[in-house]
């Protein structure tokens, strides 16, 4: 169950204004998209509305901040999936859609959670207790690795790009052997790649 504002009966109401800024009225204070994201991820519920209007966009703003996750190389949408999204605007279908995403959403959560328990059972006792632990950690490691591949990608232009050896391809761009800097010709010590 979502964690509500603290009384525990309603979601905490989140007041968006025309220069874009947004309003906790629960805390007294303005926020960012990035304290709504980590509010969401917490199971704090809140509604979002437009201060003049009063309309609900909390919709509007849930979408703007899985935008904003994306732009930052956190993929998790890949593009045939939004392909097929968008194709099923205007569809007979298209009313079915949002309750049968949420299903699977839910779905997958438990069974993340349940395949996350059984694996800490494994690990708490039992002559397996190790591989269990290393199988958990490389779980754990996928999971996160479409938020990192973002990152790592940065990582490979920047050192490749200065013609830097690192570590994971052996030579830089520019050198043409391993650990030779391009310009003295003389031993250079691997510079560390962030791949």
């Amino acid at each position: 169950m979502a964690k509500t504002a603290n009384d525990g009966t309603r979601p905490v109401i989140i007041k968006k204004y025309a220069n874009r800024r947004l309003y906790n009225t629960d805390t007294s204070s303005y926020i960012t998209l990035d304290d709504l994201a980590k509010m969401t991820r917490e199971g704090r519920e809140f509604q979002v509305l437009d201060a003049k209007s009063n309309d609900d966009i909390t919709h509007s703003v849930l979408t703007q901040i899985i935008m904003d996750e994306e732009g930052r190389g956190q993929t998790m949408l890949p593009a045939g999936f939004l392909r097929q999204l968008i194709s099923m605007y205007g569809d007979s279908m298209q009313a079915m859609v949002p309750s049968y995403l949420e299903a699977s959403m839910d779905a997958f959560r438990k069974n993340h959670s349940k395949f996350r328990e059984a694996l800490e059972g494994a690990i708490a006792s039992g002559p397996f207790a190790e591989i269990a632990k290393r199988n958990l950690e490389m779980f754990e490691a996928a999971t996160r690795a479409p938020a990192q591949a973002g990152a790592r990608q940065e990582g490979r232009r920047d050192c490749h790009a200065q013609g830097a050896a690192c570590r994971t391809s052996g030579k830089g761009r520019k050198a043409g052997v391993r650990g030779v800097a391009p310009a003295q010709g003389r031993r250079k010590r691997l510079t560390p790649c962030r791949l």
